[in-house]
């Protein structure tokens, strides 16, 4: 029934055009607004700058200290630099909109919470990607160092995937709590609690005594770090995708709602 309910929502939206030209304007604003200061580039140099320093400079986390070439480390930091980026990215997303107003004038144009809250999500994923893609430069500089040249591609693949999927989560919860408030500091605050818990209090939650050895795996599968792990391991498990489309779906869902009573 959930597998049903996510199919008809992207599919039957960006086939119809209109549908899909109402998305790509606010998509399309979105990130106008985004690049047109320097905030949008300042993003992408923050998570280069940070996941760089920690991949290369640090001796607590350089590759360098370890022997080998490997990007786990950078795997393993990057859902944590998400994790307070992407809630700084939408922040705005929906709360200036209530704050200044102009979420009333876009109510009288012809277009449908679904389309206001899809065009501004999918410019969130476009941003997500902006931010990742410099990072293969990272593949060409472990490939460098390598002694033999080679890389683990599945492995690497399968983490990018993962790391995409995180960010796609991340940015429906930041989103969905944006509709919540017109203040984008809450909204940001709100959105990086919610994610933190989503992708670890789950993991925290199997580690306490009480649950080990009965019900600890099936708590850790509830949260987000497990799957994205699952992931990263280069291995596509289907379970793993519908959960992060369950989860992305929910979470716009509630915007959409949201939206309608206000």
């Amino acid at each position: 029934m959930i597998l049903i309910i996510i199919c008809r929502f992207p599919i039957g939206y960006i086939v119809n055009c209109s549908n899909f030209i109402n998305m790509w304007s606010i998509c399309k604003k979105e990130l106008n607004q985004f690049f047109s200061n320097l905030t949008g580039y300042m993003a992408i140099a923050v998570f280069l700058l940070v996941n760089g320093l920690f991949l290369f400079v640090f001796n607590d986390s350089s590759i360098f200290e370890f022997g080998y070439a490997s990007l786990d480390r950078f795997f393993e930091l990057a859902p944590w630099v998400l994790l307070f980026l992407i809630p700084a990215i939408t922040m705005r997303s929906l709360s200036d909109e209530f704050r200044t107003g102009t979420f009333e004038i876009l109510k009288t144009r012809p277009v449908t919470s679904w389309q206001i809250v899809s065009g501004k999500y999918f410019s969130v994923l476009l941003i997500i990607l902006f931010v990742i893609v410099p990072t293969f430069i990272y593949i060409i500089t472990i490939k460098t160092l390598s002694v033999s040249g080679n890389i683990d591609s599945g492995g690497i693949a399968g983490s990018y995937l993962g790391l995409l999927m995180l960010g796609a989560v991340f940015a429906a919860i930041s989103i969905c709590c944006s509709s919540f408030t017109n203040n984008a500091v809450v909204s940001f605050l709100v959105s990086a609690f919610v994610c933190l818990n989503l992708y670890f209090g789950f993991n925290a939650i199997s580690k306490l005594p009480m649950f080990q050895g009965s019900a600890d795996y099936y708590i850790e599968m509830l949260g987000i770090d497990f799957h994205y792990r699952s992931i990263s391991r280069g291995v596509l498990d289907t379970r793993d995708m519908l959960y992060f489309a369950s989860i992305i779906f929910l979470f716009l869902l509630i915007t959409v709602k949201n939206l309608r009573n206000k």
